[in-house]
């Protein structure tokens, strides 16, 4: 053995060695963080359940209870509860008195009113994120520091957006109820507000990774700033920011059940009336409602995304 394959040799057993310890040493740190972080988040358990009444540990066996309660002794209650379909068995049940009735809608075509508060629920969902885009769009232009020169105006847009994304839409819709009283319109500035933050700081990050050349051609012949995102700007994000505000949608229509239940209007009172009331087969036909009507959204706005960006960018993204 040559002087130089010892001295190889030891230094390929001096890395492997250093790897070893690496490794190790890292596996030591993963494991000590995810102890502390199982110990703080059961000793936060612990302090919430002896500051309040709601002896969360000694509760948590029965949540088989509250299953068992959700489970549909006949599936027909169910589609009975969903479609309003009553039949002479529900007569005197508690659950089948309060029968919500159908919807009119045209020419003697009317639908379950569950189906209407669904609706109700996907609109407000809709507008709300249709008001984030309108105004997110042209703060996003004016946040990005590669498009805007001015150091102040890129300050306060930003911290505008991060204001309007700092507080939870219960909280503005709480703060609105007072004036607007409740109801979908409350809910839907709520949204609407939280949405205009939450698309406005993904918009301009996009705004800062952008071709600049286009922008730079415009400039050189005299465009301003305007007829620069209008023409050059403004064509190379579009994909991406109907990406977003796609995916933005479904966010809302889940936010908006959450709103509902708290006066919002929509799916999420009546899910709240049921499962206070007791009544399993109208709770679990709302929960299947919402199921599919997330599915139905998140399928649609799947195939947009695709036509909008591209089948190989969407890959990618996916």
């Amino acid at each position: 053995m040559t002087l130089s394959t010892t001295i190889h040799s030891d230094a390929t057993r001096q890395q492997a060695d250093a790897w070893r310890r690496q490794t190790s040493l890292r596996r030591f740190y993963t494991a000590l963080a995810v102890g502390l972080l199982l110990v703080a988040m059961f000793a936060t358990m612990w302090f919430a359940d002896e500051a309040n009444a709601g002896h969360f540990f000694d509760r948590l066996p029965h949540i088989l209870d509250f299953l068992s309660w959700l489970a549909p002794k006949d599936w027909n209650d169910v589609w009975r509860a969903l479609f309003d379909i009553a039949s002479p068995s529900d007569k005197g049940t508690q659950e089948f008195n309060f029968p919500l009735g159908r919807v009119y809608v045209w020419s003697g075509f009317y639908i379950p009113e569950y189906f209407e508060l669904m609706l109700t629920t996907v609109n407000v969902a809709l507008v709300s994120t249709f008001i984030g885009f309108v105004f997110a769009v042209p703060f996003s232009f004016i946040a990005a520091r590669n498009l805007t020169p001015s150091p102040i105006l890129r300050l306060v847009v930003k911290r505008l957006m991060e204001l309007l994304r700092a507080f939870p839409e219960i909280v503005i819709a709480g703060l609105f109820a007072a004036i607007v009283s409740i109801g979908p319109v409350a809910a839907i500035i709520a949204i609407g507000l939280h949405s205009i933050g939450a698309l406005g700081k993904l918009f301009y990050e996009i705004n800062e990774n952008i071709d600049m050349r286009p922008e730079e051609g415009l400039r050189a012949v005299g465009a301003n700033w305007f007829e620069r995102v209008r023409f050059a700007d403004l064509p190379q994000v579009l994909p991406n920011f109907m990406s977003y505000t796609l995916l933005r949608i479904e966010i809302n229509v889940r936010i908006s059940t959450i709103m509902g239940a708290v006066g919002g209007g929509g799916i999420g009172e009546e899910l709240k009336l049921a499962i206070s009331r007791g009544f399993g087969a109208k709770t679990l036909a709302l929960v299947l409602l919402l199921f599919v009507t997330i599915i139905l959204v998140d399928q649609f706005s799947a195939w947009l995304r695709r036509k909008l960006v591209g089948e190989q960018a969407f890959l990618m993204s996916a």
